[in-house]
Parts: structure tokens; sequence; C-alpha cells
């Protein structure tokens, strides 16, 4: 996406996205840094969902349908084929991930209800996958608590915006860092599987997540702490 910085004369910020979209200062501050954004597959499928009458909001529920079927594929079976398409679920959210916000600003389709879909279907996907790895794996404890992190990092991103900071999508282990380790994870799984019974690429990758989680966490509240405190 071409994105031109505009101060108009009243000295208000602006942001010019592709197409000519007009983005307010704070709505380009709460927006995820994508670099798939400005590519022209991402532009055009977004565009041409736009004509053909999809919603930002409907494209946010179909992520948590592509989180559902790659959890059942994760959580149900062990066939070294459903891991590799429980990866390709992992991957179709989060390009319904990247294609309802652009439909939502660059499509011109964003609503006032646009936040609520652009945060909820999140949580509820990220912890079908992880919690449904943890019970793959073995230990479906630790599936609980890398789901627990995760949101838990969204959480601390979202409350920085709601005092007026910038959220914050900083980390070791954001989103599109949790979903390609897990993504890696399940295509190893998939080798693995046909080596032996054992489960220990999911482990790793669910480690991974909660450790990176963990330390996602502690530096975006220290930030959120110290920019707090310059108010």
């Amino acid at each position: 996406m071409l994105c031109l910085g505009v101060t108009t004369s009243a000295g208000y910020a602006r942001i010019i996205g592709a197409g000519g979209h007009e983005m307010g200062e704070e709505e380009g501050a709460s927006r995820r840094p994508i670099a798939s954004r400005s590519s022209s597959w991402a532009i055009g499928l977004s565009a041409w969902l736009a004509r053909s009458g999809a919603t930002p909001n409907g494209i946010s529920l179909l992520s948590v349908v592509f989180a559902g079927i790659g959890a059942a594929l994760i959580a149900f079976t062990t066939h070294p084929i459903a891991m590799v398409c429980a990866a390709i679920s992992v991957q179709l959210r989060l390009v319904c991930n990247l294609l309802d916000g652009m439909v939502a600003i660059e499509g011109g389709k964003k609503t006032k209800s646009g936040p609520l879909y652009n945060e909820f279907p999140d949580r509820v996907a990220d912890s079908l996958f992880l919690v449904a790895a943890g019970y793959a794996c073995g230990f479906g404890w630790l599936g609980w608590l890398t789901a627990l992190l995760a949101a838990l990092t969204a959480y601390i991103r979202v409350f920085g915006g709601s005092v007026g900071l910038p959220q914050d999508f900083s980390g070791v282990m954001a989103k599109q860092r949790r979903m390609a380790v897990l993504t890696a994870g399940l295509l190893a799984q998939s080798v693995e599987t046909l080596i032996s019974g054992s489960h220990w690429s999911l482990i790793l990758a669910c480690a991974v997540i909660t450790a990176g989680s963990l330390v996602t966490c502690i530096t975006r509240t220290i930030t959120l702490a110290r920019s707090l405190e310059r108010l």
C-alpha cells in the first residue's frame, strides 16, 4: 500500500493510502504494519472483494471459520496431510486478517463496529489454533497457557490505544510471528509423524510461542508504562 504523509493547514496529520483514501493519524496508528499489504495480489484481491460486495466484518468472521477447520485437523487427527492442511488454514486465517482491513480502509467499507470485528475474531482464532496444538501434543495446559499469553499481548496493545497512545505492535512474538512458528511446527509435525509417533515439533512450537509471548508482554508493558509517564 502506498502511503503518503500530508499535513493540512491546520496542522492535522493525514495519511493517504492506496487509491487516494485518506486515513487520519489515529486510524493509521492503530493499524498493524504488514509488508504484504502493498503487494499487487493483496491490492487486487481486496479491490475485487470490495467491488463484489464482501464486507470487512464478514471477512473477519471467515478467519474464525478457517481457524475452526485448522483446529479440528490439529486436535482430532495426526495424519501428515491433515497437518499440512492445518498449516494452510493458519495462512488463510492471516490472509483474512490482511484483507478485512484493506477492504475496510482502502475499499471504503469501514463500519462503526469494525474495531470489534477486528479484535474479537482474532482472539478466538488464536485460541482455537493454540489450544488445539496443546492437546494434540499431549499438553493441554500448555495450549491454554499459550493462548492466554497470546491474548494478553493483544490486551496490552489495545489498552495502550484506549488511553490515547499509538497501538504497540512490536515484540518478538506478535501475531504474524506466532502464526509463522505454528505453521512451521505443523509442517515439521507432518514429517515427524511419518517417522515416529512423537509430537516434539508441536511441543517445541507451543513452547517457543509461549516464551516469546511472555517476553512480548513484558516488553510491551515496559514501553506502555514509559509512554504513559511521558504524557
